[in-house]
Order: C-alpha cells, then structure tokens, then sequence
C-alpha cells in the first residue's frame, strides 16, 4: 500500500510530484507517472514503498559497490557521530577520520601520488582538478596553459566546469555550455567510430593523432590537461580498445600536458582491480574518486595528486599564500569513517578479487545470452560494468533513432520485470554491487531477456521494426 503522510494527508508519490525536481528526468512524464520510492535494501536488492522488490543491477549509480543494508556501516557512522559528527579541514584544522582515510587511500593508488583532497561529489573532485591544473601552471609560470582537453560521450559530472568537460550534448544543451577553453575528441568506440577493417589498434593510433594534431593546432603552451574515464560509463560502457591509452600517454608527455584519471565508476573494484588505473597501466598526474569510496553510503570524493603537482604547489606556496579552495564538508569525519569502514569491509571479503571472478561469469553469460540477438549490436564491457547496445539492424550497423525511445520504453520493461538498470541512450547499463552473486547475476539476465523480448514484440507489432 502507498505511504500516507497524515498531516497532509497524499501519498508520498504526489507528495514527490509538488515538490521535487528531478535529476535527469522528464518533467513532464514525471508528473503523469510519478517516481518509484525506494525504501529498503539489502545485498543487491531494494524495495519499493508498495512492497515491489527489484535487483538493482546499476548498484544506485555505479555506487553502492559493498551491497545495501551493511549494519556495521551503520554502526561505524554512528560510533563516529558520538565522538564528533563534524569538524572541518580549512586553516590547518583536522578530524582523526579524515586523516586516516587520505592515508589509507594513498596506500591504495599509485606509489608517485601524493596527497588527498576531499570533496563530496565526482563533480567536485573534477571542477578541483581543473583548478589544481590551472593553479600548477601559474606557478610554474605559464599562465596561458589552461585548456582542458576531454572526450565526446566522456561523463564528468554536472557543476559548470564538469558539465564543460563532459561530452554529452543533453550536458551542454540549455545551459549555454561547454565553456570557453574546453575541448573534445572522439571517443574510443571502436564499434561505432572505428572505419571498416580498422584494427582495434589503428583506431587507437588515429585516435592519438587526432589528439596530437589538436594540440598542436591549440598551441601546446595553451593545454593544460587532459581527462579520462578509464572505462566510459555514462556515455555508453565503452572500454578502450587495445593500445590506446599507451599512445594518448605518449601524445600528453610530449606536450607536457597533465594527465587527469577519473575514477569515479571505476574505482574500488568495479572493473575487477582496485582502480581502472591498474588494469589500463596507466600513468597520472591527478586521479578523481568518488562513489565506491563510501559505497555512497554518505558522500564523499576525492581529487588526488602526484608527486609532481605536490612539489610544485609546495613551492609556490610562500609567494601565493594560503590555497584558497575547499568545502564546508570535504573530509566530513561521518563520510571519513564511512570510507574507512568500506575499504575495510573490502579488504576483508577480498571483493576486489571476487569483481574480478564474478566479472569473469558475468561477461559470458551476458555474451552468451544477447550477443546474437538481433537487436544486439555488441555487447561489451570488463569486471562488474557492462553495456547490451541495441541496433536498429545488426547486419549494417544502424542504431535507431531518438525518436524511437528506445531506452524510456526498455527502462519501464525491465522495472516491469523487477530489475533496475540505466539505459543509456540505446545502450542497457549494468554496474551491480560487488557483492552480487552468481544467482544474482542468472536472475538479471533472465530478466532482461525478458524485458528485450517484450520490447521486440513491441517494436514488431507498432510496425517500428521487423528482423532481418
């Protein structure tokens, strides 16, 4: 039964449709059907406030990477309430479980970073890296070198200067964005970008051409950085083909370009590595975390820099004074010891190396599920990510228009079957907790196959599509 707010006497769901607004969500077809309250949860499962139970295969958004309903995060987040809920890190001020945390993470990236800067969303993190950069060029004298270079189909986050680097034109539209000094390049979709016959190499090498040749014609002295997701997730779970992220490096050293890694769907086990960093071999300047590092349990992110940067803002700091950005709730100590408690809890189950496994069974029984499905265009994805991208006609690579609503019509089906996952333009998204299991994993995709079957039926009968 639907919850009664007695003092007003409405259901929360209209309630949900008098004052909120949503995000990334259709105003008007909000209003007409209304939200879906999500109540509890456990392990990889949540439930509605009707009753309706549903596998969340997108773990929230790419998030909730230790499962739902980990009383001892609970606990930990309420021991630390008792001590001190809040203090802050501005004019050398600290809490003990801020601390630790930066600690803990420097312990888990790459030996050549150096020092955590807490944030509360990826967009965050993203919007300080860009300042960070802006910032170590000014002090090495180099003012000019401020362009920041990103890639189409590239998710960012949504502040002003995330949004710019974000590559998705729902991103840019009515906003009046990207903003003066933010580029982008073609993404690393060989199914979609590469030419007929191209290797998967070739693709990569013309990819870093292209990136070349735009600095070049920019100005080296005018590009500051350079970010990437390690596997694309919002605009589509597109993993890099093989050999590019070794010659996009190879471009950025030449021009001394910094190399900005954002970790924030890829970090904390989900591609079946601690960070995407590790599986790629990748080399950066600046690292973006978020999500996985509370399991989204309480917000938190991270903006990590190296070595490098550190010495540099170290050594301009007599002249430039205090570095003057923060926030009121970087390294809140409830988000610290949420982050401290979700490594433990990692640590412990060995649920980096069990992504790894799980991940292995999950991508073959999506494969051999829907890879030959005829509306099936490719299945792709590494660890517990993965993408189903839905064609128009599989024989001659044609996807189908917007105005089909493709992924409104396969978004309602699969809830309709009890799953929860995003679809991202044409493309079914899965991003389970990391604890999933492999019956876990046997029940989703038998819900999706149901959930695309009655979309096949559909699109049949409204005459929108008939198989080759």
């Amino acid at each position: 039964m639907t919850s009664i707010d007695n003092s007003r006497n409405i259901s929360l769901e209209e309630m949900d449709k008098q004052s909120l607004l949503h995000p990334y969500t259709s105003i008007v077809d909000h209003l007409d059907q209304g939200p879906v309250v999500i109540t509890k949860g456990h392990g990889a499962r949540v439930t509605d406030n009707r009753g309706r139970d549903y596998l969340d295969a997108m773990g929230g958004l790419w998030c909730v990477n230790i499962g739902y309903g980990r009383q001892e995060m609970v606990d930990a987040i309420t021991a630390q309430a008792k001590e001190i809920a809040y203090y802050h890190l501005f004019f050398s001020m600290a809490n003990e479980p801020a601390i630790r945390l930066a600690d803990k993470v420097l312990q888990l990236v790459p030996n050549h970073m150096s020092k955590v800067f807490f944030c509360n969303s990826g967009s965050e993190a993203n919007d300080t890296q860009v300042k960070i950069a802006w910032y170590y060029n000014n002090l090495r004298g180099k003012p000019e070198k401020k362009k920041i270079i990103s890639r189409k189909l590239g998710y960012h986050g949504v502040t002003v200067v995330a949004a710019s680097m974000t590559g998705l034109p729902r991103n840019h539209q009515s906003f009046n964005l990207p903003l003066d000094g933010f580029l982008h390049v073609s993404p690393p979709h060989h199914y979609w970008y590469a030419k007929n016959g191209e290797t998967e190499v070739e693709f990569s090498k013309r990819l870093a051409e292209e990136l070349d040749a735009l600095i070049q014609r920019e100005g080296p002295d005018t590009v500051a950085a350079f970010i990437a997701e390690p596997v694309m997730g919002a605009g589509g779970v597109i993993t890099p083909p093989e050999g590019y992220f070794i010659e996009i490096q190879n471009v950025l050293k030449k021009h001394d370009v910094l190399f900005i890694a954002d970790e924030v769907i890829c970090g904390f086990g989900r591609l079946g590595t601690m960070f995407g960093t590790d599986l790629y071999q990748l080399e950066p300047d600046m690292m973006s975390i978020a999500k996985g590092l509370t399991s989204a349990y309480v917000p938190m992110s991270a903006a990590i820099i190296s070595e490098k940067i550190w010495n540099v803002l170290k050594s301009g700091s007599p002249d430039t004074g205090p570095f003057a950005h923060g926030y009121t709730y970087g390294g809140h100590p409830l988000a610290a010891a949420a982050g401290l408690k979700t490594i433990e809890i990692m640590e412990r189950e060995n649920l980096v190396d069990k992504a790894h496994k799980i991940g292995g069974y999950f991508q073959r029984k999506l494969r051999a599920k829907f890879a030959d499905h005829p509306l099936v265009g490719e299945v792709r994805g590494v660890g517990l990510i993965a993408g189903i991208e839905l064609v128009a006609n599989k024989a001659e690579k044609i996807p189908f228009e917007l105005s089909v609503q493709i992924g409104p019509q396969m978004t309602q089906l699969l809830l309709d079957e009890g799953l929860i996952n995003r679809v991202i333009t044409n493309t079914i998204a899965f991003s389970p907790p990391l604890v999933v299991t492999e019956s876990d994993i046997d029940e989703m995709v038998e819900r999706c196959s149901r959930a695309l079957e009655k979309l096949t039926d559909k699109l049949v009968h409204e005459g929108m599509w008939k198989a080759a």
